[in-house]
């Protein structure tokens, strides 16, 4: 059954597998679904129409699920849905979509999530994620499969992290960041390609090739945002072996809104 302790509050109309785990004094919220394997660790809290997956770990002095940081908010039942296998550390806040937006926080699966994280209303979140301590999610802020963003850094609302990326410690994020790149400061800049990163994950030397020949088309050319993104598209034909590599550069270039960390 449903390990439960005895001073936790759960409402009788939560939705908790049986094989959830809830700690010391955590309250649950009636509209909060938890997925098998689950543990929820003591003094948590986890309101609204909060849905979270299988196999995670929540540990102590969390608050999932409260309502948005945003005056426009008016009571809508908007959502907080958290995937599988995560980890969730300590005084972390999550809170619920706006119907300014989709209507739904997300998060997807296998995400490092550290202590006082914070992940505004909104934003989107792939895979394997690694977000260091105190880093800071305004609202809709998106960040894309395997990005590591270092303690200390705050995101504008509306920015992205493209995929793979690497953002240093204690950063100021205010334009989107490419992705494969790596980028820190106050003023934010990009620094160089994510190689590590990469290296770790196996990319291919087409690839790794391919994003070598990208970064220095945006960023050692001196061409316009423009002119990078015409010279990255004649690239998938010359590097077919890193077509996908490609497109996905230059599907997030052309969707920037903010423009870029140069």
């Amino acid at each position: 059954m449903t390990a439960i302790h005895a001073t936790a509050l759960v409402d009788p109309s939560a939705q908790l597998d049986d094989s959830v785990s809830v700690g010391p004094y955590t309250v649950i919220g009636p509209h909060v679904k938890i997925g098998a394997g689950t543990t929820v660790g003591p003094h948590c809290v986890i309101e609204g129409h909060t849905t979270i997956g299988r196999d995670n770990r929540i540990f102590q002095f969390n608050s999932l699920g409260a309502v948005p940081q945003d005056k426009k908010y008016a009571g809508e039942p908007t959502e907080l849905v958290i995937g599988d296998r995560n980890i969730v550390r300590e005084f972390c806040t999550f809170n619920l979509g706006t119907v300014q937006d989709a209507g739904a926080t997300r998060i997807g699966d296998d995400n490092w999530i550290m202590a006082y994280v914070h992940i505004a209303h909104d934003c989107q979140l792939g895979n394997q994620i690694t977000m260091a301590n105190n880093t800071t999610l305004a609202g809709h802020v998106q960040v894309g499969d395997w990005a590591t963003i270092g303690g200390l850094t705050g995101v504008l609302q509306r920015m992205r992290i493209g995929a793979h990326t690497m953002v240093g410690f204690a950063s100021h994020v205010n334009k989107d960041v490419p992705p494969f790149m790596v980028v820190d400061g106050h003023p934010l800049e990009v620094r160089a390609v994510n190689l590590v990163g990469l290296k770790r994950r196996d990319f291919s030397d087409a690839s790794l090739k391919a994003i070598r020949e990208m970064h220095k088309l945006i960023y050692r050319q001196g061409k316009t945002l423009d002119e990078a993104r015409t010279a990255i598209q004649a690239l998938a034909a010359q590097m077919p072996e890193a077509a996908a590599d490609i497109a996905l550069m230059d599907d997030f270039l052309g969707s920037s809104v903010s423009g870029i960390a140069r």
